[in-house]
């Protein structure tokens, strides 16, 4: 059998090493270390492994308030708002299977969730986010797809195209990076959510 297990230092967007296998073929497993570096591997041998291959609904992913969301939409919902992300990622020249992914962790791609602190939308957009980007009404699709591919090119420049700073950024907050040294915060969601929407970013790619 074939081991795959790569440990991730940095994770640029235009530069990502992942494991040319589909997950749903492997069995891929991830998680971030105390360092901020992430690990995958599709040989588990390390307690902290958590895998990637996403079950079926009621499957669920924690926002970064703690709110639970369903995650891993399948092809038939992501294909109903395939238009309003394409054109987001045309416009600013983001790759369309990235926002699937961050859509796909952050709402299930429920055009309405909202979480307990406020974030609201596809891509869960804060309101001091939406207000940044102009946004005039959070639960527009279109303006909301808009907005969070804006904020993530932002955080993947402050974070010199580390993918997994800017993720980890979008879910706890740019500070929240930076005060730790410009690594993944020591958080249990966002340790969590950071090699989630690496992996649906790994399937959408290879599906895209």
């Amino acid at each position: 059998m074939q081991i795959l297990r790569i440990t991730l230092a940095v994770l640029g967007l235009w530069g990502l090493c992942l494991p040319l296998a589909s997950p749903a073929d492997t069995g891929v497993y991830a998680f971030v270390d105390d360092k901020g570096e992430l690990h995958l591997s599709n040989v588990p041998d390390n307690d902290r492994y958590r895998s990637l291959d996403a079950p079926a609904a009621p499957a669920v992913s924690v926002a970064r308030d703690g709110h639970q969301q369903r995650a891993g939409a399948d092809a038939g919902v992501r294909r109903r708002y395939g238009v309003v992300v394409a054109q987001a990622a045309g416009e600013y020249g983001i790759d369309a299977a990235l926002l699937h992914a961050v859509i796909s962790v952050e709402s299930g791609y429920d055009a309405k969730a909202v979480s307990k602190r406020g974030a609201a939308g596809l891509m869960q957009l804060m309101p001091a986010t939406a207000r940044r980007y102009g946004v005039d009404d959070v639960f527009d699709p279109a303006q909301n797809v808009r907005a969070g591919a804006q904020y993530l090119i932002h955080l993947l420049d402050l974070f010199d195209n580390d993918l997994k700073l800017a993720l980890a950024a979008y879910n706890a907050g740019e500070n929240a990076v930076i005060k730790y040294g410009r690594r993944i915060p020591p958080y249990r969601e966002t340790a969590a959510y950071v090699p989630k929407v690496v992996g649906y970013y790994e399937k959408f790619r290879l599906a895209m």
